[in-house]
């Protein structure tokens, strides 16, 4: 034994060289000493003797990977050994690095014993509770910290004792450490402790402060650590901090604007306070907190430098010692504020601070209003878009036009922020944004390419959401970006330009294709440039590319959709890179939309390029406590797999569970991010080819469903959701039992994930996109999606929690949730999320099963249509209503529903037309046209009352999106009961108001309507025939129009061309010239 203990120290000696080659030579001694048995008990004799603090720690590391990997191969004898020297050893060991290593074996091997096996642990929890030196109780609790959080359940039974512990502990606090350690264990514990023991938790939140108060005054750096396992508590279990809100908010503003503490430190305060009103953004408004925050935050946010103007990376970290940190953690806080408060609270205090800065004579002032506004753009959208849009467009435009650089500069990015968040209302100032930027850019000096970059930003950023309105500017934007490519040799305009022609491209759609030719080529160009140096260019034009694919479409695209197809899989081959692996998803998944035949021979490569991505953990940055030892991760031969192997065939996120934490590389995330696009959007666009790989996909995107990136969690969710839309239009098309199970078989796995991520999932964007794909899948798969007895009331269940604020990103636990005055934005989201599932299940199963969770519900989504709601409830419950009613309408048995809910919801519809809001009252309108329709005779006694209310609505509206919809409720009216409805009197009013404007998808309803009365009262059609003739011209010369509707509305003509041809005529020769031309052709050639 002594001779092997020598031995060893003598290899762990080599292996903590700094030289790779005598390291790799003692691996190999290292790994044949392993062989032998005895090797555990001599490295337990070198962890407690050897005089070399680094050959301790790599013996405690070695010990640890042992256990780790080998538990079941280390004899009973080693093992009672090791447990109680490991012990032991802790407590005798000086190095605090050494310490750290042995409480991680500590760790270790509770996750294979219970303290229950371990009697010297239990003495040692029990003796440290009753020592009286605090030395020894706060060493004790290092140790004893670790083992909670690797196996906090284990622990469950000694809680009280643990929380006895920590209260000794802080009540004399010398070892600064200590505070760390007991709030990591505290951490662990909240989700198994009682709620007596949650009441204990609560009440060392104070303490808590107080301890860190103490080590700022004497250790900043351990106070910044702890500070740091605070948020980690306040993250794990919210409730535990609710009642102290106040008193962190306090702390948190003290330290952030102690200019003698480090800055790093005021960073963290800033941060914590982040993370907190993030948590409880509730309290902190019912408390009163939001002006003592803005009214420390927002000179802080003013007072640091901004970043440099021409620094060519501004995205590069900021060091926390840099006093720009201040300024990014302060920002952050008003991104928070403006996410996660009701904008009507924050924009009242928050407002007049930045209109004193926009208003000041000092550049640096200027620009923090600026960004200020920047960054409410995306909290507060909504509130901003409808309230505010001409006023901070004026206050960006004119700040285009300021003395100083920095505050142009900052004027742009604002202005892309207000492109970006503020759609679609934004893009009626096109006329004036688009030359204004143009212009801008027209004047630039380009090698200010950072300034340049600004104008990019803000341009795209507009144009992409564009739509048909970029027509006029559309010559004037090709040659610009053609001409920024052709005259510039700067790549990063180039990068640029390309990525903007991918924005208009977006926008353009069919009205791209005269320019198709000279984008392919320029395109083909940079595509082919294999340089590394220019690789950026090559990268972004393959983005570009899959824009394109998807905008010009099949006809002009696909003799080209192989020949990409294959330079896709070219360039991933020769080019190890993972932004170009994203961009060739992306161009894949583009090609499936348009031509997806010539994916299906490439399919097993794309795929298996898929998958590989998406099970990498290339980029990701471990922290492991022992990180510098990982080339030591035994790979015994005789066991025939090595450590990778066993990641690469097994679970990837065990890489992660052994881990103290890590970091992915935001390359990386996007290219799994894109990988899980491109499956779940194949597996929709190609159908049974795709079978074969459907499966395995599955499998690696389930993997993904909890994976720490919050994007990366969405996506996943996304393509389950396509995955078994995908496998439902398989079974669809090929009705077999075997395609039947393999449906079944993914709804039983992915709806019951959905509805426990609705519930726990912490992150609302997240349970967003959740709700979405939820929605989508019982859209297509219907009944199927509710095949399970109990699923159906499950859906519910998970509807009502979100209506009720009940779920874990709703933040319900220990807040008020029934604030009806005002709504964070992400909150009314959630709800529509939510909201537009009920319909949805309203046409997936008959209405007598829909028909008793509807009812329970049905009290709850009329409540929000009370005048003390918010407009955004309000609008919710009454569309929610109307859509329900709609989808009620073509089940069996829905229109009775209808009838029977007619006397409940009329009420409710009624009161809705009167709002001041125009959402409120368009939904209210298009409510009761559809409550006529389906409900039938259930409420033509209520005609002349809601025709009354129609009529004088007409009288005073203004606003088209709700004069759409009059028009089109009267019509559900006259098509339901006409015999009900003074056509004579209502008739003519309803022509008045046509063509439609807004909302064009009623012209279907309108010309059902006008087609019908032909049938029914043709003389009263033909009296009108100047009107119909004129609306119906504005409709034909319009591509917002399907199909059928078209094909519906030409036929109507006709008949009325035919049976009444000199009053049809006198009613074309009404029209002007051109109208007349374009209204004969389509009438003539249908």
């Amino acid at each position: 034994m002594a001779k092997m203990t020598e031995e060893l120290e003598r290899i762990l000696s080599l292996i903590t060289q700094p030289d790779n080659v005598v390291i790799q030579q003692g691996t190999a001694q290292l790994k044949l000493a392993f062989k032998d048995p005895a090797a555990i008990p001599s490295l337990c004799t070198v962890m407690t003797n050897c005089e070399h603090p680094q050959i301790r720690q790599t013996a405690a590391v070695l010990l640890r990977m042992r256990v780790m990997k080998h538990w079941p191969k280390i004899s009973h004898e080693h093992r009672e050994s090791l447990k109680a020297v490991v012990l032991q050893a802790f407590k005798e060991e000086t190095e605090q690095i050494v310490r750290h290593s042995i409480s991680q074996l500590s760790a270790m091997l509770v996750k294979h014993e219970s303290p229950e096996h371990w009697p010297a642990l239990l003495a040692l929890l029990n003796q440290s509770c009753k020592s009286i030196s605090s030395q020894d109780r706060q060493v004790d609790l290092q140790l004893i910290s670790k083992m909670v959080e690797s196996n906090p359940e284990n622990f469950k039974p000694h809680f009280g004792q643990l929380l006895l512990l920590f209260d000794n502990v802080l009540q004399d606090l010398s070892d600064p450490s200590a505070l760390c350690h007991g709030m990591a264990a505290l951490t662990s514990m909240c989700a198994h402790a009682s709620t007596e023991e949650m009441n204990m938790i609560r009440s060392l939140v104070p303490r808590l402060i107080t301890g860190m108060k103490q080590l700022i005054k004497s250790a900043q750096n351990e106070a910044s650590e702890a500070m740091e396992a605070f948020d980690k508590l306040m993250e794990s279990e919210a409730s535990t901090v609710t009642p102290h809100v106040a008193q962190i908010v306090h702390f948190c503003l003290e330290v952030s604007a102690d200019a003698s503490l480090s800055i790093s430190l005021r960073v963290k305060a800033l941060s914590s306070l982040s993370v907190l009103i993030k948590l409880k953004s509730k309290t902190v408004l019912k408390l009163k907190l939001l002006g003592p925050i803005l009214q420390t935050v927002f000179p802080v946010f003013c007072s640091a430098p901004p970043a440099a103007e021409d620094s060519e990376d501004q995205a590069q970290d900021i060091d926390s010692n840099d006093p720009r940190s201040l300024r990014h953690f302060a920002a952050g806080i008003i991104d928070t504020m403006a996410l996660h408060m009701p904008p009507e609270l924050l924009l009242a205090q928050l407002m007049p601070m930045t209109e004193a800065c926009l208003a000041s004579g000092k550049a640096d002032d200027r620009e923090a209003g600026l960004m200020c506004l920047a960054l409410l753009a995306e909290g507060c959208a909504d509130h901003i878009r409808t309230k505010m849009l001409s006023s901070v467009l004026q206050v960006a435009c004119q700040n285009l036009s300021d003395s100083s650089q920095m505050v142009r500069g900052t004027a742009l990015f604002a202005l892309g922020q207000f492109s970006e968040h503020l759609q679609p209302d934004i893009g009626k100032y096109s006329s004036e944004l688009i030359p204004l930027l143009l212009g801008y850019l027209s004047g630039l000096d380009h090698s200010r390419v950072v300034h340049v970059s600004k104008v990019f930003y803000a341009l795209e950023n507009f144009l992409e959401n564009l739509g048909e309105a970029i027509q006029p500017y559309l010559p004037t934007l090709m040659e610009t970006m053609f001409s920024a490519l052709s005259e510039t040799n700067i790549l990063k305009i180039r990068v640029l330009a390309v990525s903007a022609i991918g924005a208009i491209a977006n926008s353009a759609k069919e009205m791209l294709v005269p320019y198709f030719p000279h984008v392919m080529n320029t395109l083909k160009g940079f595509l082919t440039d294999m340089r590394e140096e220019t690789r950026s260019l090559q990268t972004q034009s393959l983005d570009t590319l899959s824009v394109v694919a998807r905008s010009v479409g099949k006809d002009v695209f696909g003799s080209l959709a192989a020949e990409c197809v294959q330079l896709g899989l070219n360039l991933t081959d020769s080019v190890d890179d993972p932004e170009l692996r994203r961009c060739a998803y992306s161009l894949f998944s583009a090609v499936s939309s348009v031509c997806p035949g010539c994916l299906i021979p490439r399919l097993p490569a794309i795929t298996t390029m898929m998958m590989l991505s998406l099970r990498s953990i290339e980029g990701v940055t471990a922290y492991l406590e022992e990180d510098q030892f990982t080339l030591l991760d035994d790979e015994d031969e005789d066991e025939g797999e090595t450590a990778l192997d066993e990641e690469e065939e097994g679970d990837n996120r065990a890489v992660y569970r052994e881990i103290a934490g890590f970091s992915v590389e935001n390359v990386y995330i996007d290219e799994k991010e894109d990988a899980c696009k491109a499956l779940g959007e194949l597996s929709l666009n190609i159908g049974s080819a795709f079978l074969p790989y459907l499966e395995s996909s599955f499998q690696h995107v389930y993997e993904l469903h909890d994976f720490p990136h919050n994007d990366l969690r969405k996506t996943a969710f996304a393509a389950l959701g396509q995955f078994c839309r995908a496998q439902h239009s398989v079974w669809m098309r090929n009705p077999t039992e075997v395609n039947h199970q393999a449906l079944q078989k993914l709804l039983s796995v992915v709806l019951p994930t959905f509805l426990d991520a609705v519930r726990q999932e912490p992150e609302r964007e997240v349970v967003m996109a959740v709700l979405e794909s939820l929605n989508g899948v019982i859209k297509t798969c219907q009944g199927e999606a509710l095949h399970t007895p109990s699923r159906l009331a499950e859906v519910f269940q998970a509807i009502r929690d979100v209506l009720k604020r009940k779920t874990a990103c709703q933040d319900a636990g220990g807040e008020e949730s029934d604030d009806n005055e005002h709504q964070v934005a992400h909150d009314v989201m959630l709800q529509e999320f939510a909201g537009e599932g009920i319909p949805l299940l309203a046409s997936a199963v008959p209405a007598d099963t829909f028909f008793p969770f509807l009812n329970e519900l049905l009290p709850l989504i009329m409540s929000k249509a009370k005048p003390s709601s918010t407009a955004a409830d309000r609008s919710f419950s009454v569309g929610t209503l109307a859509e329900t009613l709609q989808l009620l309408g073509g089940v069996a048995g829905g229109r009775a529903i209808a009838g029977q809910l007619s006397s409940q919801v009329l009420p409710v519809l009624v009161g809705g037309v009167g709002d001041s809001d125009v959402d409120v009252r368009s939904n209210s309108v298009f409510g009761l046209g559809v409550l006529a329709e389906t409900a039938g005779p259930f409420v033509t006694q209520d005609y002349p009352m809601i025709l009354f209310l129609f009529s004088s609505l007409m009288a005073k509206e203004s606003n088209r999106k709700v004069i759409d919809n009059l028009c089109a409720a009267l019509c559900r009216m006259i098509m339901s009961s006409s015999d009900s409805v003074p056509l004579d009197q209502v008739f003519p009013a309803l022509l008045t108001c046509l063509p439609l404007k807004e909302d064009l998808s009623e012209n279907k309803t309108v010309f059902s309507c006008l087609a019908f009365l032909y049938t029914k009262n043709p003389s009263l059609v033909v009296g009108n025939m100047k009107a119909i003739v004129s609306a119906s011209s504005h409709v034909l010369r319009t591509k917002d129009i399907d199909e059928d509707t078209k094909s519906s509305l030409l036929l109507f003509l006709k008949n009325m061309a035919q049976h009444h041809a000199q009053d049809f005529e006198d009613a074309v020769m009404s029209l002007s010239n051109e109208e007349r031309d374009t209204f004969n052709t389509a009438v003539t050639q249908s």
